[in-house]
């Protein structure tokens, strides 16, 4: 081939290139946000936001409807029982036990490497990423991390959050992530401690979203508002507790303290050797309050049950029951007065999905979708090519511009 028409092949390569615009995208997560409530409180940005793009009229979370195995949800497109975070307390045969106060267990990629996270994706396909909090994002997975990340630091103020994502999208474009996870805890926290419908609940909303408010004037101020695309969600939405009136897992059996592996909403029951008999005759079936089955016989809609970390025996709460025992009574915890953790079909139970920006249609109202959904859409806004995964892309189409 003639140097002239490589020069010139190169040349219009080049073009193109720059022609095409480098794909961003925000993926936010507010904790516990219900669909209902962000329409009743109508916080000013999310609210433009949804307005502008494209939402879902609610998204139904995996099973269980728990932070952490549902935030892997968002990232991997699989299921907990797929990905392997199936609660926020669980216990493994080779690593022992994990909950969220055990950073060392957070941080342990070998918790999270059964599954790819959308950000090592990135990575893969030669993007940079970067995560300001999101369960899994401190760990080494399959031997790599986010190109930058920190650990999780919860008092952290929200506009510094913000802060932290434009100074990132300050840099060099070669060193400018495209995907970024912002996470916000303080709604799902004031939920659990004051009730979703309290002045407080309504408070910390509010200063997320003036916080998003800062970051849309980041951009703006960047000339990216009109580039980056935003997608947000929750993980669960959040139900009202009986406190006056919780559930003894142990009432017509002892429960030894290291046979309950998690309590609350969603129960797993391990029994001694010698023991299952006996805790299944007791617990196994419709009880007052809550339904326990073997772990492979819950109902298949939740898709949950095969997991080696999936305790042999499952119990699941009521809509507002709390599940408890002789050794958690002990301990003296409070009971939270909202709660979540409940079957993910619930009407309470159900998260929030908007998505905004150039790549996203304008003014979209798509049906309600599945958790597992939000993968594919958002390996369809990075340009990156289907992967293997539970949920379906077709449902979100809808939200993509032509």
């Amino acid at each position: 081939m003639p140097r002239f028409l490589i020069a010139l092949l190169a040349l219009l390569f080049a073009l193109s290139a720059v022609a095409a615009p480098e794909r961003r995208v925000i993926l936010i997560s507010i904790d516990g946000l219900h669909p209902e409530r962000l329409a009743r409180l109508a916080p000013p940005t999310l609210t433009r936001w949804q307005a502008e793009g494209a939402h879902a009229a609610w998204m139904t979370p995996a099973y269980p409807t728990l932070t952490f195995p549902m935030h892997y949800t968002l990232v991997t497109g699989l299921v907990p029982d797929r990905h392997g975070i199936v609660h926020n307390r669980m216990v493994d045969a080779e690593l022992g036990p994990f909950r969220l106060s055990l950073r060392a267990a957070v941080a342990d990629g070998r918790w999270w490497d059964e599954a790819e996270p959308l950000w090592l994706t990135t990575r893969r396909h030669g993007l940079r990423s970067a995560t300001l909090f999101w369960p899994g994002s401190e760990a080494r997975i399959r031997g790599d991390r986010p190109d930058d990340w920190l650990p999780y630091a919860g008092d952290m103020p929200h506009r510094e959050r913000v802060r932290r994502v434009l100074r990132w999208l300050d840099r060099v474009p070669a060193r400018r992530p495209h995907f970024i996870t912002l996470y916000f805890a303080a709604f799902d926290e004031a939920s659990h401690e004051h009730g979703a419908d309290s002045a407080e609940a309504a408070a910390a909303l509010a200063d997320i979203d003036a916080a998003l408010a800062g970051l849309e004037a980041g951009l703006r101020e960047r000339g990216l508002f009109d580039a980056v695309d935003l997608v947000v969600v929750s993980d669960h939405g959040m139900a009202e507790v009986d406190v006056a009136n919780p559930r003894r897992l142990d009432a017509t059996i002892t429960l030894h303290d290291d046979e309950v592996v998690s309590s609350g909403e969603l129960a797993g029951i391990a029994p001694r050797p010698g023991r299952g008999a006996l805790i299944e005759a007791a617990l196994l079936g419709r009880r007052d309050g809550f339904e326990c089955w073997r772990k492979g016989e819950l109902p298949a809609a939740w898709r949950y049950g095969t997991h080696p970390r999936i305790p042999p025996i499952v119990c699941q709460a009521d809509e507002g029951v709390h599940l408890t025992h002789a050794a958690r009574l002990a301990q003296g915890g409070r009971i939270s007065v909202g709660a979540h953790g409940y079957a993910p079909d619930l009407p309470s139970m159900r998260a929030v999905f908007i998505a905004r920006g150039p790549r996203v249609a304008p003014g979209v109202a798509l049906p309600p979708i599945e958790a597992v959904d939000v993968h594919p859409f958002l390996l369809e806004l990075l340009g990156l090519p289907p992967m293997d995964g539970d949920g379906d892309a077709a449902a979100t189409r809808a939200a993509l511009r032509d």
